[in-house]
């Protein structure tokens, strides 16, 4: 435990180290684009669409010609070629040997290339997608850890006035001095609450520091925006929501993408089993004791597939593209789960917020008031000051969580059904 409060409390002391004038607030919006555009993660990510422009480039290309000479026949061992021996005569020969590829491989490979660079932009673009749902979290982290702080902040102000009244009250002896302790003591309770919430801004601010891609010592990102917002409607139904991300999620489209990908692979290996030709044309030079000679040849050959006729990576593309099936309606069925899912977690949170916002928050802070006022006048007790103080406080407390969890709800509906559900507000 010892431990814990020790880097709690160099956490806060880190965050209040910062120049105040330097720490540069952001709205929610800012913040997801600023992660965008510097998230370390995903600038290495974005690298794979190079990767894969490099594929494209090497599926595109021809097999290269074969160029070859050669020089027979040489007296280099002093055997003298003349009339005699008969040996000889030295031969020079010049040879280019064209491969033809068979069953369109150029285009195949070309086709899978492509289709790879299809499957990375997809992936790019669902690592951007659960980036800004982070990015958003974290963000509204931040601001209900903020709104957590000055509701402890305006408790201890609070209390603290209560306390100075009760002085007062004491030194013209209308308060027991019991009285004042009690109020003292509470006002140390709200004290050390105001410092578990400023260490849980310099958390959150922290956590979405990372995400938005600044570095150690740059100034610690914060974020400056409204935490409350009115409850969207119901939003559409939870079918819509379904039909809305099977379209538009770019995780599914990946996998449609792959599917493709491995469908045009699998034709690429059934080409690969198809014998090449290759053409050549040679030039040869003679040159003897009984006269020169130019001759020419021509040349085919073409390989027997006898043993390899590539049925393992034919049996390997054909387990892929139904690999590749499976995982098309696994997704499928696991994104209609999170829409569900996603859809009862706003709808509730929308629900609670209303409710708390029309019922609660009035009779709590009227509760707080009365009985403050009551108490100066001397008609009621500390103890009911107290607890109307932290009736109110919990009150806040739970409107704040609400707050969060209702833009917390809308934000993972939002990216995990592809629709805003505030669009029709």
């Amino acid at each position: 435990m010892a431990v814990r409060e020790y880097v709690c409390a160099a956490l806060v002391v880190a965050g209040a180290a910062r120049p105040a004038a330097a720490q540069s607030a952001l709205t929610i919006d800012q913040a997801v684009q600023q992660a965008v555009d510097r998230n370390l993660s995903l600038i290495a990510q974005r690298l794979n669409l190079s990767v894969a422009d490099a594929a494209i480039v090497t599926a595109r290309l021809r097999p290269n010609p074969i160029l070859s000479g050669g020089a027979n026949s040489l007296d280099w061992l002093g055997t003298g070629f003349d009339d005699v021996n008969g040996a000889g005569p030295p031969e020079y020969s010049i040879r280019v040997d064209v491969p033809f590829e068979r069953g369109r491989k150029r285009e195949l490979r070309t086709e899978v290339a492509a289709s790879a660079r299809r499957v990375a932009e997809a992936q790019l673009a669902d690592a951007v997608r659960r980036l800004k749902l982070d990015v958003a979290l974290a963000a509204i982290d931040v601001l209900e850890a903020k709104a957590k702080l000055r509701l402890a902040r305006e408790n201890l102000d609070a209390l603290s006035r209560l306390v100075e009244l009760n002085e007062r009250r004491l030194t013209s002896g209308a308060l027991p001095p019991l009285e004042v302790t009690r109020s003292r003591v509470a006002m140390l309770q709200y004290r050390g609450s105001v410092k578990a919430a400023e260490l849980n801004v310099t958390q959150a601010r922290l956590k979405i520091h990372a995400l938005v891609g600044r570095q150690p010592t740059d100034p610690l990102a914060d974020i400056d925006d409204a935490l409350g917002v009115p409850p969207a409607p119901q939003p559409a139904d939870v079918d819509a929501l379904q039909a809305a991300a099977r379209a538009f999620r770019p995780d599914v489209r990946a996998l449609h993408d792959d599917q493709a990908r491995s469908q045009y692979d699998l034709r690429l290996q059934l080409a690969q089993g198809l014998v090449d030709y290759t053409l050549g044309a040679e030039y040869r030079r003679q040159q003897g004791v009984n006269g020169r000679g130019n001759l020419a040849g021509l040349f085919f050959s073409v390989p027997l597939p006898i043993f390899n006729r590539n049925q393992g990576e034919i049996a390997r593309a054909e387990a892929e593209h139904e690999k590749a099936g499976r995982s098309v309606a696994a997704v499928e069925t696991s994104v209609a789960s999170e829409v569900a899912s996603a859809y009862e977690e706003f709808e509730t949170a929308r629900q609670l917020l209303g409710d708390i916002e029309r019922e609660l928050l009035k009779p709590a802070a009227d509760a707080r008031a009365g009985t403050a006022y009551v108490y100066q006048a001397g008609a009621t007790s500390l103890l009911d000051v107290l607890d109307a103080q932290r009736a109110f406080n919990e009150t806040m407390d739970a409107y704040y969580s609400a707050q969060a969890a209702y833009r917390r709800a809308e934000a993972r509906l939002t990216l995990v059904a592809g629709v805003d559900p505030g669009s029709d507000r």
